[in-house]
């Protein structure tokens, strides 16, 4: 048969109609499975707990902890009610297992639409998705109760390529099943039906998610899972953790559309101190959160003897190549008294050749201290080479609230300091009371102008002193002058109260920065022309790092006076006197005031709250900077402060600038007193004890000195 034939159209025709149908037979998957145990699927339908022992038995072998349960209740509430949920478990607990188990269980129930799973990196994302995808593919007890979701995901084959044309009754499926995203199929009457999980790493492309259903509307995110967001580099670098903070607060939270709230789940492991699990953990700082930190021990055994001596037994064997079983044998003939006192999360936790869970946790510890504090207890150590071991962290901040009323002064404390820190639209202040062994109490602290906030930034204030009507149509300088004279009464213009005796106090020395370029002059003037002159002088921080000379080895000028780590000058061309401070010595006192324990001398304490959370933007500021040690390779190590991305640090330098003050009213520490031991110039200094005024010598004297006889 040839073109020019006849009857070559029809046979054309009818060939192409044959290739469609076997295309089409090909295509159709139907008819679709029945529910093999309806009654088992429906008694999960409410509890995750329940899902995972019977759909996921295999992964979720052994007994649940306590912790477990409270973690997949938080889970479910977030699942079928809302809300945030961030979580730190200990590496193995199968946190991660959980999560996917959730994300299935409220996919294949129709509890959610659009999941989204984030992780630290694109590929960390995808190793999740590969993870649920692997169960909907081979998971049999799904497929049999679930097969209007899981029958055509089975019948790809692996063949992803079908996806495309795959129908059921006729119909497309619209199933979609790649790296980076799967669509369950479309079916009648499936909770599933049209249901997408989506990855994406959380530095990549999150914000703006959305897609369209089968039938046109569009849709947008209403669960994510941010599963260990950071990374072990980014859990090191404040600037890395404050710009996933700020994702995680900006484009993932904001993944559901605008005026809607997303709900979610973070899995995380606390890496460093202050990182990005470490703040969402806070419920202080990000209570919508909601975080919940568990650990492998709760509590160490009490016989420490005994532990030490497994520690050299084991190691000796495993020295001798027995794997540690004569460290195994010595626990098990003594373990009655090793268990004593002990209390660990998941007591089925351990290791074939262990014999409990705080034998497990014990080999852990011992294999890397370090480790183990980070990725088991959730607890990490400083990294002791790079900070000098006196950051503060909130928790620090909260640790020292005394039961003394706001504007009280403890009765061992004989005088008063303050100080103000300056801003273009705020005023910080702060007055701190002191006794003869430079400890005490931050007795009040504030703001001008009061905001309408507990918790604000300085960026947004509401208001600003300038927005206030008594301040308008004055230029910048003549508005901080007024905004000063007003806290010149907050801080100078009342008494504060002595415990017990109730005795009026009055502030000592009142010291307000001035290293605001903007209004510098208006500082000084300011402190010319108060009629308390005599106790308020402009302040000027210098950092002085390593590698600069200290101010012990500056020129002295003769209208100078030098102090410890201050040097003040009496007068200079067209200001007067002024303070110029080692603000990085000064921080790391005021930190060490800050850790030193109740009872020690040194010991800074700050006043009741008013309310449960009155103190969180205090401790937030407190806790705004840390120390990084430089100098090591000459000798002379300093702590020299950094601030941590996108935080506030005025009432910390208010706190810094109250201590100067306490210095500069004669207050001195010394290894006497407090005993800190290293030498000046490190992270952590002692005063040196005042020099002794030398005798000037008599007239008889000075005579034989210039004439050279008796």
């Amino acid at each position: 048969m040839t073109s020019d034939d006849p009857d070559y159209g029809s046979y054309r025709e009818r060939q192409s109609r044959i290739s469609r149908e076997r295309s089409a037979t090909g295509r159709e998957i139907g008819p679709l499975p029945k529910v093999k145990n309806r009654r088992r699927r429906n008694k999960c339908a409410k509890s995750l707990q329940r899902y995972c022992e019977t759909y996921r038995k295999e992964t979720f072998r052994l007994k649940w902890s306590a912790d477990h349960l409270r973690v997949i209740e938080k889970l479910e509430t977030a699942i079928l009610h809302g809300g945030l949920f961030a979580m730190a478990m200990p590496r193995g607990t199968g946190k991660t297992s959980l999560v996917e188990a959730a994300a299935e269980w409220a996919i294949l129930y129709g509890h959610r639409r659009f999941i989204v799973l984030i992780g630290a990196t694109e590929g960390a994302a995808v190793e999740m998705l590969d993870s649920i995808k692997l169960e909907i593919e081979t998971n049999e007890l799904l497929l049999a109760d679930f097969p209007e979701a899981c029958y055509p995901v089975a019948r790809l084959e692996g063949i992803n390529n079908r996806a495309n044309g795959q129908t059921l009754g006729g119909e497309r499926t619209r199933i979609s099943w790649t790296a980076k995203e799967i669509v369950f199929p479309t079916v009648k009457g499936s909770k599933a039906s049209g249901a997408r999980i989506r990855v994406a790493g959380i530095t990549g492309r999150v914000r703006g998610m959305k897609a369209k259903d089968a039938d046109g509307r569009t849709i947008r995110p209403d669960f994510v899972i941010p599963d260990d967001p950071q990374t072990d580099e980014s859990a090191r670098m404040p600037d890395q953790t404050a710009a996933r903070a700020r994702l995680i607060a900006g484009a993932v939270l904001g993944l559901a559309g605008p005026g809607v709230k997303i709900s979610g789940v973070m899995p995380c492991t606390v890496i460093e101190p202050d990182d990005l699990a470490e703040q969402m953990l806070d419920r202080e700082r990000h209570p919508e959160w909601n975080g919940q930190r568990t650990k492998l021990v709760y509590r160490w055994p009490d016989n420490e003897d005994l532990w030490e001596q497994y520690a050299k037994i084991r190691a000796d064997g495993m020295r001798e190549g027995d794997k540690g079983s004569a460290g195994t044998e010595f626990y098990r003939e003594n373990r009655e008294e090793m268990d004593r006192g002990a209390e660990v999360a998941w007591p089925e936790r351990f290791n074939p050749d262990e014999l409990s869970a705080i034998q497990h946790a014990f080999n852990h510890k011992l294999a890397n201290p370090r480790t183990f504090a980070a990725e088991f207890q959730n607890e990490p150590l400083a990294n002791v080479d790079q900070t000098s071991g006196v950051q503060l962290a909130a928790a620090d901040v909260f640790a020292k609230v005394s039961n003394l009323p706001r504007l009280t002064v403890p009765r061992n404390c004989d005088r008063l300091t303050a100080f103000a820190d300056v801003g273009a639209d705020l005023i910080w202040w702060m007055v701190c009371a002191w006794d003869a062994r430079f400890g005490g109490s931050i007795v009040a602290y504030g703001v001008f102008p009061e905001q309408r906030r507990d918790y604000f930034a300085k960026s947004d204030p509401r208001p600003g002193y300038r927005d206030l009507p008594e301040f308008e149509g004055l230029s910048q300088d003549a508005a901080v002058f007024k905004a000063l004279g007003i806290v010149e009464e907050l801080v100078l213009g009342r008494p504060f109260l002595q415990e017990e005796s109730n005795a009026e106090m009055r502030v000592d020395r009142w010291l307000i920065d001035a290293n605001w370029g903007e209004s510098t002059d208006a500082v000084y003037d300011f402190c010319r022309r108060s009629r308390r002159a005599a106790l308020i002088m402009p302040s000027h921080g210098k950092f002085i790092g390593a590698t600069a000379a200290p101010m012990s080895a500056w020129r002295r000028a003769p209208n100078q006076r030098h102090g410890w780590h201050w040097v003040m000058t009496a007068h200079s061309a067209g200001r007067g006197r002024h303070l110029v401070v080692d603000v990085n010595h000064w921080k790391t006192f005021a930190a060490e005031r800050m850790k030193t324990p109740d009872g020690a001398a040194g010991c800074l304490r700050v006043h009741a709250p008013a309310e449960a959370q009155d103190h969180r933007l205090f401790a937030d500021h407190l806790s705004s900077e840390y120390p990084v040690v430089a100098g090591v390779e000459s000798g002379r190590k300093v702590g020299e402060w950094k601030l941590r991305p996108n935080r506030d640090n005025d009432w910390w330098d208010c706190l810094v600038g109250c201590c100067v003050g306490a210095s500069l009213g004669g207050l001195q520490w010394s290894a006497s007193v407090g005993g800190l031991p290293s030498p000046e110039g490190e992270a952590t200094i002692r005063a040196r004890p005042a020099a002794a005024k030398k005798k000037r010598p008599g007239l008889a004297e000075r005579y034989r000195q210039k004439t050279g006889r008796g």
